[in-house]
C-alpha cells in the first residue's frame, strides 16, 4: 500500500490510531474536491505530533510535512493502526 492509500484510509474527519504502543487522535480534512489533504497526527497524553499536507496534481503527487523530517512523516503513515471506536 502507497502513502497515498495510507492516507485516503483514515477516515475523515476525526479517528484515533495506535502507533508505537500510543494512542494519537488523528484528524483529515479534504479540500478542492480531494486534490489535497490535511492531515494531523497528536499523541493523546503525549507531546509528539505528525502533520502533512498532500497536493495531488495531474503530473505528481506532492508530500510536504509541517515542520518535520520527511522520514518522520512516512514512517508514521506505514506503521499506524487505525482503531475501531466504540460507541
Amino acid at each position: 500500500m502507497d502513502l497515498l492509500e495510507r492516507i485516503q484510509k483514515l477516515p475523515k474527519g476525526y479517528s484515533e490510531v495506535t502507533f508505537q504502543h500510543k494512542t494519537y487522535g488523528v484528524t483529515r480534512t479534504d479540500f478542492n474536491a480531494g486534490k489535497s489533504i490535511k492531515m494531523y497526527a497528536e499523541e493523546l497524553g503525549g507531546t509528539n505530533v505528525i502533520s502533512l499536507n498532500i497536493y495531488l496534481t495531474s503530473k505528481a503527487r506532492l508530500i510536504k510535512p509541517c515542520e518535520m523530517p520527511m522520514e518522520k512523516v512516512i514512517h508514521f503513515l506505514n506503521h499506524y493502526q487505525l482503531k475501531t471506536l466504540r460507541s
